[in-house]
């Protein structure tokens, strides 16, 4: 809590203007006139916190917020997809239910930490987090630190931080949201929300479950097929039309939350989420196996966090305890010839998390903020392949079984001399099992340079440290507990600027240029035995230049008009030594990391009518660290186009409305992932129901 001040600085006052002007605009659209008998929506805006000075937190961290119409743009969506069109990340996707990972400024995914709810939730074992496991109705905040304002929330981060939290429904009485989607592939989504809260508690059950055969059609480029004449000669080739083999998925995910605030400063809570997924892994494009196969993972996991905040005038005390456990399941088979299905993998690994955190934040005074935290997270990780057969005709368990503590402390200064300056200082300590890495310094500022404009510059720099993974240290085979940490550098600077009324009208721009270097960079490659191993061999140097840009007008009464941009270009160069003579990486991109990317997201709002068009580009991206530009070496550059058109219809007994989400708009044919293929055009409708009852239903 910030000590109170009486002044309130023009960018303040413009940010809360522009966002009840939102909230006005939008509850006046969803209304409708008392005669016919039709009632408004309820919508909810974020809280807006008015103090004399800009956040203390902020000082100079580089953020990128995911408002609540992103993460709510309809229940299909992942977390991947909304990250894919509203930032600057790369978002490496294998198709809807597979694999989606994020890397940030030209890094690797392991490089990007992930919080939920203060909980890291990147695999011990691999180091990432697959975004297609979480639906983006399930979090309502999310913020990116970008570079060097990852350490602010926990180490490792050389490329960034995603920060995902639940919060309070602030409901008064219960209430209801039930959303069904159907549309191309037998692709059906279903979305249930139950809520109650008075001015103690506040309850939440969420329920989402998603499934589709996922078998579209696609021309596979690949192959290709050729047509003989009478004599069976030769006489053409063409592309077969096949369809997606063994992509079927269905996932439930259930999130339960309860908070209970005490009324004198002090909130309780408990928030767990619960993961039941089966997905088959489709066959590649280049694959001409038949469909006597199994290729399937499968997954169950649990996470779940106790939290305690106590806040006061001066100072705020949170304290938090979690726990994880994880299932998970890949199986491979294939028919002998005879109809008999040999197994060729079973792979098992079980994962248990604890987690525990305790920190604090005191102002001394107007000018200065004090922070510190301690944060826990131990893990028991088991991993096994139990398809391996002795020689003497027992099962045998081949894999690790192994138990890691992380520890992290962090202590920082933010002091505010100034009205426009801002100084922080930060300090992080990371332990990992036995071993500790050397501190990790962070330092930001910013500077107000006019109050016409709000124009502010920003500054950091950071060194950080990434511990290898578990699969790193010890899969077999080919773990390699000899290796050494990644370390790197990194320095950025930008400029943002903010313009207009606050009423009708206003704009925010931001630029950031960013450099880093990263030494022991960890890669997996294969050996003399013939299986990959892990080794320290590169030195990348990732540096560039990423833009943001938003408008909000509010053109009348019924028209109101959105735009979100961002730009990024990412060169991430191997300046690493050669490991041999035909080694030919070095002064090369890294592969899989495009070195242009962009999105733009536009949103028109007429009456109770709603259209949103998204789109997004990516350069090309090299499959070989070489950089060749063979049929396989690279993948050719993409847009992706997405409009949807939304019609809201309050009734007497329920808001409603129907959604209709048109994909691949364009029918692009593109690819993410080398022999990985894509869906063209398709679509999807999207039923929203929620009903009144009740004082709400008796007060409209």
């Amino acid at each position: 809590m910030k000590p109170r001040i009486s002044a309130i600085p023009l960018r303040t006052l413009l940010a809360a203007a522009t966002l009840l002007a939102a909230a006005t605009a939008a509850a006046q659209q969803r209304d409708t006139t008392a005669a016919a008998g039709r009632t408004a929506y309820t919508v909810d805006i974020e809280h807006v916190e008015v103090t004399a000075t800009r956040p203390m937190k902020q000082i100079g961290v580089q953020r990128t917020h995911l408002d609540s119409a992103v993460l709510r743009d309809n229940i299909s969506l992942s977390l991947a997809d909304a990250l894919t069109f509203n930032s600057t990340v790369f978002i490496k996707q294998y198709g809807r239910a597979t694999l989606s990972t994020a890397s940030f400024r030209g890094t690797s995914p392991s490089h990007t930490q992930v919080t939920w709810n203060g909980m890291k939730i990147n695999s011990p074992m691999l180091g990432m987090t697959d975004f297609s496991m979480i639906p983006s109705y399930f979090i309502d905040d999310a913020s990116l630190l970008h570079g060097t304002s990852s350490v602010n929330v926990t180490g490792g981060g050389l490329g960034g931080a995603i920060v995902l939290s639940t919060e309070p429904a602030k409901q008064q009485g219960f209430g209801l949201q039930y959303v069904q989607g159907a549309g191309s592939f037998s692709t059906f989504d279903e979305y249930l929300r139950l809520t109650y809260g008075n001015d103690r508690w506040q309850v939440s059950t969420r329920v989402s479950v998603a499934s589709s055969p996922n078998d579209f059609r696609y021309t596979n480029r690949d192959k290709k097929e050729n047509i003989y004449d009478d004599q069976h000669n030769i006489i053409g080739q063409y592309y077969p039309v096949e369809r997606n083999r063994n992509g079927a998925f269905r996932d439930l995910h259930l999130l339960q939350e309860a908070y209970y605030n005490t009324g004198r400063g002090d909130r309780f809570g408990l928030t767990a989420w619960y993961v039941n997924s089966r997905r088959g892994i489709p066959l590649l494009s280049v694959s001409y196996a038949d469909d006597d196969y199994e290729n399937l993972q499968r997954e169950h996991t649990l996470r779940s966090v106790l939290s305690w905040d106590r806040v006061r005038t001066k100072y705020k005390i949170a304290a938090k305890a979690g726990y994880v456990n994880s299932w998970l399941a890949y199986d491979y088979s294939r028919d002998l010839g005879n109809g008999v299905m040999a197994q060729m993998i079973r792979s098992r690994s079980r994962v248990n998390t604890i987690y525990g955190q305790i920190g604090g934040e005191y102002y001394a005074g107007s000018k200065w903020l004090l922070t510190a935290d301690i944060t826990a997270h131990q893990h028991f990780v088991v991993s096994s392949d139990k398809n391996i057969i002795t020689q003497q005709g027992g099962s045998a368990v081949v894999g690790y079984d192994k138990a890691r503590i992380e520890l992290s402390g962090y202590v920082s200064a933010k002091w505010r001399p100034t009205d426009r300056l801002g100084i922080s200082a930060a300090l992080r300590e990371e332990i990992y099992g036995g071993t500790a890495s050397p501190v990790i310094p962070a330092a930001f500022v910013d500077y107000l340079v006019s109050r016409r404009g709000q124009v502010v510059v920003k500054a950091s720099v950071s060194r950080n440290y990434r511990f290898p993974t578990l699969n790193d240290l010890y899969f077999l085979p080919g773990g390699n507990p000899d290796l050494k940490k990644e370390n790197g550098f990194s320095y950025d600077g930008g400029i943002e600027a903010s313009a207009g009324d606050g009423k009708h009208f206003s704009i925010n721009g931001s630029a950031t240029a960013f450099d880093s270097y990263i030494d022991d960079w960890i890669i997996w490659l294969p050996n003399a035995k013939g299986y990959w191993t892990p080794k320290n061999i590169k030195r990348v140097h990732a540096y560039g230049v990423e833009l943001k840009g938003s408008l909000r007008w509010r053109i009348d009464s019924k028209w109101n008009l959105s735009m979100d941009g961002n730009f990024a270009w990412t060169p991430s160069i191997n300046q690493g030594e050669k490991i041999s003579e035909a080694d030919r990486s070095v002064g090369k991109q890294l592969v899989y990391v495009p070195e242009y990317s962009s999105s733009v997201t536009g949103r028109l709002a007429y009456g109770p009518w709603r259209l949103v068009y998204r789109w997004c580009y990516y350069s090309e991206r090299y499959t070989m660290s070489s950089n060749d530009n063979t049929i396989t070496g690279y993948l050719t550059p993409y847009f992706m186009n997405d409009l949807s058109i939304e019609r809201l219809i309050p009734l007497r007994w329920a808001d409603t409305s129907v959604k209709l989400q048109i994909n691949n708009l364009f029918n692009e044919e593109y690819r993410s992932v080398l022999a990985h293929p894509m869906p063209r055009m398709n679509f999807e409708v999207f039923l929203d129901i929620r009903p009144r009852w009740g004082k709400n239903r008796a007060e409209r």
